[in-house]
């Protein structure tokens, strides 16, 4: 049977404290009592963005002050082949009125999902739990006992993405610094991810594994842990990614970094285009710090991955 294919913005309202807004639908719709994303159709001559601020004019009584592209999904639903632009909606004017919905709920990232869910929502809900900073470690160019403690400044005054990088220890050494990061990140909650080792993620109970480019390229399945994300370089390394099903990529250099001297960066604008219409959100890295986290984000990235910014004392 074919079906008809049906163009869908959804808006993912964010409040101050991180809350994301749900409705629920009506009892005279397609999965009534379902929860969802506020939006609807792209009508004919309307741009995604468009379509998503006069859905939420007529949905919800707001107009729309900024939005930033997120993340594109398509879905198989009985009723039609659904590719869905989901925007992230962070301004707005007007009070919160509810023209269409059952209910509307706000809904924090940590709390358990509103059940029933659109089935088409359920990588978006993780993808909100994916905090928008990964701080990368550096031990062997600083020192452990460097590392640690800024790390536990780090983790004090909000980060809650850690991936330990540190081929340059012998074995043992990086073994117990990957334990113990794990060991002080979990007072806070915080997530970690063991670059390209996916036996020391087990052994140190991290919660994933982060795959350098080449392992990518090999890898046949999604390894079985519960965060798996990958460095990628090029467009198609990211499309990889998002056909393995990983919760995530890091895309870059956006700037030139020490890390690697004389290699120039992309640039924004180079990034927007790489990272565009892709179903996982996608870290920026290379010179990014904290002063570009609007900037890239309105490009599109989810946050940024940063080695040296990551570990800056807070002013």
């Amino acid at each position: 049977m074919t079906r008809k294919r049906v163009e869908v913005a959804a808006g993912v309202l964010l409040r101050a404290d991180g809350r994301y807004l749900l409705g629920q639908r009506g009892p005279d719709t397609v999965y009534a009592g379902y929860w969802e994303f506020p939006g609807g159709k792209v009508e004919a001559g309307e741009s995604p963005a468009q379509a998503l601020c006069r859905e939420l004019d007529e949905e919800l009584g707001i107009r729309v002050r900024h939005l930033r592209p997120w993340l594109r999904r398509e879905h198989l639903y009985e009723h039609a082949q659904v590719r869905l632009h989901f925007f992230e909606v962070s301004a707005w004017e007007g009070e919160l009125a509810d023209h269409v919905h059952s209910a509307l709920r706000w809904v924090a990232p940590e709390e358990p999902a509103c059940e029933p869910m659109l089935p088409a929502n359920g990588p978006i809900l993780k993808a909100l739990r994916l905090p928008r900073t990964m701080g990368i470690t550096r031990a062997a160019a600083v020192g452990v006992a460097r590392q640690l403690a800024e790390l536990d400044v780090a983790l004090a005054a909000g980060l809650r993405l850690v991936q330990v990088r540190e081929h340059a220890l012998a074995a043992a050494e990086r073994s117990a610094f990957a334990a113990e990061v794990v060991h002080r990140a979990r007072r806070f909650g915080a997530i970690v991810l063991i670059n390209g080792d996916i036996e020391l993620a087990r052994a140190v109970r991290a919660d994933g594994v982060h795959l350098p480019a080449p392992h990518l390229a090999r890898l046949a399945v999604r390894p079985e842990l519960p965060w798996v994300g990958a460095a990628c370089h090029t467009r198609s390394e990211l499309e990889r990614a998002a056909e393995l099903g990983l919760d995530y990529a890091v895309f870059g250099p956006v700037r030139e970094t020490p890390t690697h001297p004389g290699t120039p960066g992309i640039g924004i604008d180079a990034f927007t285009r790489a990272i565009a219409g892709l179903s996982l959100p996608v870290f920026a890295l290379g010179g990014v710090g904290p002063e570009d986290m609007e900037r890239v984000r309105d490009a599109g990235a989810h946050g940024i991955a940063a080695i040296r910014a990551a570990w800056r004392r807070p002013a």
